[in-house]
């Protein structure tokens, strides 16, 4: 492999001094980081986290199933959060602001995203340099998470959540997968392959649910609370 020969002598000018030194100042933007999205979110009341692919289209069916999902969840009194970027984020959020619904985006730095969707409260628009910054807002502030179809960003907030649950970290809280054909082929996996070959139990397959339409998901927010939670509550 070539390696520029600049890029080493760049590499070695910096001192083990001048590494911490950077790395002691890093703490102080993560903690305001912290505090703007805690004072921004705070006074939300309960929430419903929204997440999925920027890349979808407003002729997406699960563009319209986000949108319809926005309204019936402020309709209901919650708020709901999303990523803040295109696509899915959007639809949530302009169905949540159309019918006058707490409407927050908490989006992250990109190179390839200019800035947060338009259908956003001021006073709850947010974007963080850290991605797991942004993660912890989703889940300090949630009592629901749903995951309409997307990429690895997608994936990751779900596991997070998953994992959380499974490891009573949080309470316990409704974690749904929006379209059964799309999410069929991860489940079938981890029954098949990740269960089958003891790396989760089975328990862990009913901390999700997989539903096709804005009204399925309300019935399992609805439903999980009335089970088991008088009412919904921090996370943290």
């Amino acid at each position: 492999m070539n390696v520029d020969k600049r890029v080493i002598r760049k590499f070695e000018k910096k001192t083990w001094s001048e590494v911490k030194s950077k790395n002691s100042w890093q703490v102080f933007r993560i903690m305001a980081e912290f505090v703007e999205g805690f004072d921004a979110l705070t006074q939300v009341g309960p929430s419903v986290t929204v997440f999925g692919s920027a890349r979808t289209k407003a002729d997406n069916p699960y563009y319209d199933i986000a949108y319809q999902l926005g309204k019936l969840l402020a309709q209901e009194g919650l708020s709901v959060i999303t990523g803040g970027g295109p696509g899915v984020m959007e639809a949530a959020n302009k169905g949540a602001m159309e019918v006058g619904g707490a409407s927050a985006g908490v989006g992250v730095e990109l190179p390839f995203e200019a800035s947060n969707n338009a259908y956003i409260d001021a006073d709850k628009n947010i974007t963080f340099r850290y991605f797991f910054v942004r993660k912890l807002m989703f889940l300090k502030y949630s009592q629901a998470f749903v995951a309409f179809p997307g990429g690895l960003g997608t994936l990751d907030e779900l596991f997070e959540a998953l994992t959380l649950s499974q490891t009573d970290k949080t309470p316990k809280f409704p974690i749904i997968l929006v379209g059964r054909a799309y999410w069929s082929g991860l489940v079938d996996w981890l029954r098949e392959k990740a269960l089958a070959e003891g790396n989760i139990k089975a328990d862990d397959l009913v901390l999700f649910r997989v539903v096709d339409t804005a009204e399925e998901v309300m019935a399992s927010i609805t439903g999980f609370f009335a089970k088991f939670r008088q009412e919904m509550v921090p996370n943290f």
